[in-house]
């Protein structure tokens, strides 16, 4: 037998070097039907070869292209080969394959990808936590610093209304900062008139209007500065301490009106919480007697937290889907109706008598400018905190600045709380924190229990099934001994 033929047939086989084949690697084969002296044509095939190398080119682990059920090397991959597309690994396609499943290739760099993309996860994560501890680090210390600054103001100037209708005025400035953030954070340039129309359609599609203007803002600007004034009356009548605590009571309050209203979910946890706040508010009014500025001072504490409850719930109700924009424009929407329509009241009380200035020169001017500063700078972190980290934090800040002010009265004033206050104080601050729980907490924590059950008795069973493995080898007569 001739090398190159086998049987009666006879093939003779070419190869063609991959740099002239443009469909990479493959056998030319001719093959006679006839044996070696048939008349027959040769007939031509082109075959596949099994593996195939490409110098300078990525290869599979197993140094074979992606092929289809025929055998056929994919089109895909050979045009891909043909084109020397840079970062090409053969046998990789972006389709999807015959049984539907996505085509990837498992490389150390898609484990680096992966990894990173977990780390920089908890790195936001971190960062939002980070954020919003700072957050309420910062909300407690304004609201301490307001509710003292308040006390310190009373000392040379006791006209709580011209002080709350000034402070209430700084409110005009929320909409430049919020624009002034607005235009560092983003690269969208817009002119302030731009931006103020554009956050002027919380009022409707064809913006703010006078009536518009007055219908909206009046009710929200009055609760406004009634929440203010009262809290301003309560600091004459009791110290900061008491009424920061008492005000924690909006969110009882704030709840009740929800779930009246609003018809939100009822839930039980939270009846209780505003039982706490009425017993609370009970008690602090009757460690003094029901008599004299301790009464008085902590029924405008209530009426105080009352108000803002409203304020909240009416937000909620008519702008409760506003973004941050419309907000800052409806804060200072707000702070120009202070200014236009509720300046009158001022004067009134000032040629009334009730509340006397004297020269704007006397005026503590300090004290009340760094009052509404600190007021302003609350008010946008209460705002702008809600956005930026979880409102939990938030409402976890405002607590916190119940023992900011103890602390603050007890090492500067010398406050001595009595017993019945310290325990009026802690009735309402855990009600408070009762109020914070989500609505499926009773849910998650049966699921909780039911974890810690579980695997309590996944232990037992264990347990019992190494002693009767112990049992069952005392009785072959053979001896555990224990690994020290």
């Amino acid at each position: 037998m001739q090398p190159g033929t086998h049987g009666d047939r006879g093939a003779s086989v070419l190869r063609l070097p991959a740099d002239l084949c443009p469909l990479g690697p493959t056998m030319i084969s001719s093959e006679s039907t006839g044996g070696e002296d048939g008349g027959e044509p040769p007939c031509i095939r082109l075959d596949p070869l099994t593996s195939t190398h490409l110098p300078g080119k990525a290869t599979q682990t197993d140094g074979s292209p992606k092929v289809t059920a025929n055998g056929v090397p994919d089109i895909e991959d050979r045009i891909l080969r043909i084109t020397g597309y840079y970062g090409y690994n053969p046998g990789y396609s972006s389709h999807r394959r015959e049984d539907g499943s996505e085509s990837q290739a498992e490389t150390p760099g898609s484990e680096t990808s992966g990894e990173s993309q977990s780390n920089q996860t908890c790195t936001n994560t971190a960062l939002k936590v980070l954020g919003g501890l700072l957050v309420v680090l910062c909300v407690s210390s304004s609201w301490v610093g307001t509710t003292q600054v308040v006390k310190l103001t009373f000392q040379s100037f006791s006209c709580p209304f011209f002080i709350s209708w000034f402070s209430s005025n700084w409110n005009i400035l929320f909409f430049p900062i919020y624009y002034s953030g607005h235009m560092v954070t983003t690269r969208e340039k817009q002119t302030p008139i731009q931006k103020f129309r554009e956050c002027s359609k919380l009022f409707g599609e064809d913006g703010m209007t006078l009536k518009l203007f007055v219908k909206r803002t009046a009710p929200f600007s009055i609760l406004w500065t009634l929440t203010s004034y009262l809290y301003l009356l309560a600091l004459k009548k009791l110290t900061a301490t008491d009424v920061s605590a008492l005000y924690c009571c909006h969110k009882a309050f704030v709840f009740l009106l929800s779930w009246i209203v609003l018809k939100d979910r009822f839930m039980g946890v939270r009846i209780v919480a505003a039982i706490m706040a009425i017993t609370g508010i009970v008690m602090m009014a009757y460690a003094d007697g029901f008599h004299g500025d301790s009464f008085v001072g902590v029924a405008l504490a209530v009426g105080s937290a009352s108000t803002s409850a409203l304020y909240k719930v009416l937000f909620k109700m008519f702008l409760g889907s506003a973004n941050l924009g419309e907000v800052a424009h409806f804060l200072s929407t707000m702070g120009f109706f202070n200014l236009i329509f509720i300046s009158c009241v001022p004067l009134i009380l000032y040629f009334t008598k009730v509340e006397h200035w004297g020269s704007l020169s006397s005026l503590p001017w300090g004290y009340m400018c760094g009052l509404a500063g600190l007021w302003l700078v609350f008010n946008i972190l209460v705002h702008v905190g809600v956005v930026l980290t979880y409102p939990i934090l938030i409402s976890i800040g405002t607590l916190l600045s119940v023992p900011g002010n103890a602390a603050v009265d007890l090492l500067k004033h010398e406050v001595i709380f009595s017993v019945v206050r310290l325990a009026a104080t802690c009735i309402i601050c855990l009600g408070f924190l009762l109020l914070l729980l989500p609505e499926e907490w009773d849910s998650v924590t049966m699921r909780f229990l039911a974890t810690i059950a579980d695997k309590k008795s996944e232990e037992h069973g264990e347990e019992l099934t190494e002693s009767s493995v112990h049992t069952r080898s005392r009785a072959n007569g053979t001896v555990s001994i224990p690994l020290a």
